[in-house]
């Protein structure tokens, strides 16, 4: 049975390098994929995933308007052996859009892989993987580490000198010039409002 998968990590740890070896696997095998990323990225000349070590496929662009279920629906009447989607940067996917994709798997029956991360630079989830956590059917985390060696799975948004930035807009796009994973001890050490900000108990704990 198709099912919705979700990979998701922290920065830098290989997301779109994963989807396009799973692409690859499918396609070697005769069998044909539709590739989404999203048409906000303009750093490069066309819509495609990018990989950091140099992988680059072609893809269809999304943004908040587009309906997955229609265009998929549509796109499949070319593609006789289309046999998966997969979706990049899909935290950046809105509500009825995850939902959407679930009808792609119920209905297309077709399995749909999406990659992305779960939190942003604030340590505040993105609305498109919160719904991804809670619907879909596989989670799969692929790992990266932080400087110190630990498991990274924070985000830190940093300017030009590599200072943290702690305020901004959800949405930048960008890659290690911008963005560094670091685990939870490192990311409260460069994020001091994530760290101060504690919700003041009426009734404090007390030992029984």
């Amino acid at each position: 049975m198709a099912k919705l998968y979700f990979y998701y990590s922290a920065m830098n740890a290989g997301k779109s390098t994963t989807l396009l070896q799973s692409a690859y696997n499918y396609v070697e095998r005769g069998m044909q994929t539709l590739l989404f990323a999203p048409s906000i990225d303009n750093r490069f000349n066309k819509v495609a995933v990018h990989s950091r070590i140099g992988l680059t496929q072609e893809a269809n662009g999304f943004d908040e308007t587009t309906d997955f279920f229609a265009c998929i629906s549509s796109l499949q009447e070319n593609l006789p052996n289309l046999k998966c989607i997969l979706v990049d940067e899909a935290h950046f996917l809105k509500k009825k859009q995850i939902k959407q994709l679930t009808q792609v798997t119920t209905e297309l029956r077709l399995p749909v892989l999406c990659y992305g991360l779960r939190s942003d630079f604030k340590g505040e989830p993105f609305e498109g993987s919160s719904y991804l956590l809670a619907w879909a059917e596989e989670l799969i985390e692929i790992k990266t580490i932080c400087h110190c060696g630990k498991k990274a799975t924070m985000n830190i948004r940093i300017d030009a000198t590599g200072q943290a930035i702690e305020e901004g807009n959800q949405v930048q796009i960008g890659g290690n010039e911008s963005y560094i994973s670091s685990c939870m001890l490192h990311f409260r050490q460069d994020n001091k409002t994530f760290a101060q900000d504690r919700t003041t108990l009426e009734t404090p704990c007390t030992q029984q």
